[in-house]
């Protein structure tokens, strides 16, 4: 059995050391992002989901779900650790699974495709917020869902605005970032 980390990864045709190190990277962006937006001030306005949109739709769903659930273990560590942390990981693999279906219809460049796509980051705050609400009632065993979910639309508004933004922000930062680290093997 070697240690050498090149003859390990080149077995697997998939996490490749270039991929491993752009999956390190961008979880470190992504956690760094969460962790500098969690302010009380602004409550769920952070750039984690729209880096996670955007990496799915660059690299692809496995990618942005492995780069989800180090990101929320990482982050979680500092901002608290619970059942939670489980719904927050599950929500964010149905966000990327919707957003992998449109993966057909990205492409990187044209103010048009970004606009339509910061819209969608928009939409999956909604999303998110929709999943965490339903896994948490059944969870905590509450006993009227709509005043449950209803309470959490101030926040879910907040998330959906900030995820429009940073979308529309982060992306012509990070794809060239991601297409340079991946010109010859772009996969889903």
């Amino acid at each position: 059995m070697s240690g050498d980390l090149k003859t390990v990864t080149s077995k697997s045709r998939y996490f490749t050391v270039n991929r491993i190190t752009l999956i390190a990277v961008l979880t470190a962006f992504v956690t760094v992002g969460r962790l500098i937006f969690a302010l009380p001030i602004l409550p769920n306005i952070q750039p984690m989901t729209a880096m996670l949109i955007i990496i799915t739709l660059n690299i692809g769903v496995i990618d942005g779900i492995t780069v989800s659930v180090f990101s929320v273990i990482l982050t979680n560590i500092f901002l608290g650790m619970g059942i939670w942390s489980i719904m927050q990981i599950i929500s964010f693999v149905v966000i990327m699974v919707l957003t992998v279906v449109l993966k057909y219809f990205y492409k990187y460049g044209g103010l048009r495709n970004r606009i339509i796509f910061s819209i969608w980051a928009g939409i999956t705050g909604f999303t998110y917020g929709f999943t965490i609400s339903l896994m948490s009632y059944y969870t905590y065993g509450l006993s009227n869902f709509t005043v449950y979910y209803l309470n959490g639309i101030p926040f879910d508004i907040l998330h959906a605005v900030g995820n429009l933004i940073f979308f529309f922000i982060l992306e012509p930062i990070i794809v060239p970032i991601i297409q340079k680290k991946f010109k010859h093997q772009n996969q889903s």
